[in-house]
């Protein structure tokens, strides 16, 4: 009919004329479809109305290659060139619906995610539905590429049979190709993992490899943890769920510091306990829940006390634990000197010389006078 139509030109004119005809049609259908589902989805569909204007490039070229489809069945070409035309129309076509299922996922995880900020003092819970839809929409990213590369392999009849010999047989190279795809199954299963238990979460404060830092990205086979010094380490996912680790943001942001003090037993441990609780309680890194001094432990030369001091956040806690150790430092200097840690050898000759008014020899023989606290 086409040819007939056609047939004051050549072959190759008719099937240009064809094929713009086509097109032409393809793209005044997808302009029309276009306009109607704006006006019926409107603002009542956030997900597809995003969709639509999203996908109109890619959306236009699967309608034209739809078209071009149908019409190259009735163009007045060759056997072996329409063969060859429609094979790379298929594989065009399963790259676009490739393309659209990738942006739909992205539209849906922004989507999603528009409903949490993660620069406030609480995000906990903004941390935990990120982390979730980050991994879970780069595995789903992941497995929407694979089954697309597969899917337009599998259109080719040779590739189609190979793999088909491939997977019913169990030679060396099935064997190879499943221990060359592990470690990209395992990261991917770990992510996933990641995903549903979370064990670790963006922004979470984590203990990795003896390194305080935070988990800064969460990739598809890695996760990046951010070192208090701007350094950098890159974890593989599955060391998360292989082996152990510290995560002091687990189930809150809330941290109980610790300080410890090593001083002689003469220290009137009730002053400096009311010391160490004016100091935290004075100061702006305290959370106003936990302060409380006790003595831990006592060696032959000097006696441990340990200060107890909560706050918000991993941060403020060290923070809050080095102002004590400066603090407490300078008030047992200048009011209980001699509650600093001394060898108990030099505290008894210090104090038979000064009973007897008599300085201590030095190394070479000479008098010197002791120091006194």
């Amino acid at each position: 009919m086409v040819r007939e139509a056609f047939s004051w030109a050549p072959d190759w004119l008719a099937a240009v004329a064809v094929v713009a005809a086509a097109v032409c049609l393809a793209l005044l259908i997808h302009r029309l479809a276009l306009g109607a589902l704006r006006r019926t989805l409107g603002r009542h569909h956030p997900f597809l109305s995003r969709l639509i204007e999203d996908t109109r490039g890619p959306s236009r070229l699967a309608v034209i290659v739809f078209a071009l489809s149908a019409a190259l069945q009735a163009a007045p070409l060759s056997s072996s060139l329409k063969t060859a035309l429609t094979q790379m129309l298929l594989v065009a076509f399963v790259v676009l619906l490739g393309w659209i299922a990738h942006v739909a996922i992205d539209i849906a995880s922004r989507i999603y995610l528009g409903r949490f900020q993660l620069d406030t003092e609480d995000n906990l819970l903004a941390r935990k539905h990120v982390t979730q839809v980050r991994i879970l929409y780069r595995a789903t990213d992941t497995l929407i590429v694979v089954v697309t590369l597969a899917a337009a392999m599998m259109t080719f009849e040779s590739i189609r049979q190979y793999g088909v010999s491939l997977f019913a047989s169990a030679g060396v190279a099935g064997l190879a190709v499943g221990l060359a795809a592990r470690p990209l199954l395992s990261n991917l299963i770990a992510g996933v993992q990641l995903a549903v238990t979370q064990p670790i979460r963006l922004d979470d404060v984590v203990i990795v490899e003896n390194e305080w830092g935070r988990v800064e990205e969460i990739n598809s086979t890695y996760v990046v943890v951010r070192i208090w010094d701007l350094r950098r380490m890159i974890v593989p996912l599955t060391y998360f769920i292989e082996k152990p680790f510290q995560n002091w943001t687990r189930a809150s942001a809330q941290i109980i510091g610790t300080a410890f003090f090593y001083v002689d037993y003469s220290v009137p441990v009730s002053e400096v306990r009311a010391k160490a609780e004016e100091i935290v309680r004075a100061s702006k890194f305290w959370d106003g829940q936990v302060v409380n001094l006790q003595v831990t432990d006592c060696k032959d030369a000097t006696v441990e006390l340990r200060v107890l001091a909560s706050a918000a956040t991993s941060s403020a806690a060290f923070d809050l634990r080095c102002e004590i150790r400066e603090k407490l430092v300078d008030y047992l200097q200048r009011e209980h000197p001699g509650a600093l840690p001394r060898h108990r050898e030099e505290v008894i000759l210090s104090e038979t010389a000064q009973a007897n008014g008599h300085g201590l020899p030095d190394r070479n023989g000479a008098a010197r006078t002791v120091a006194t606290n």
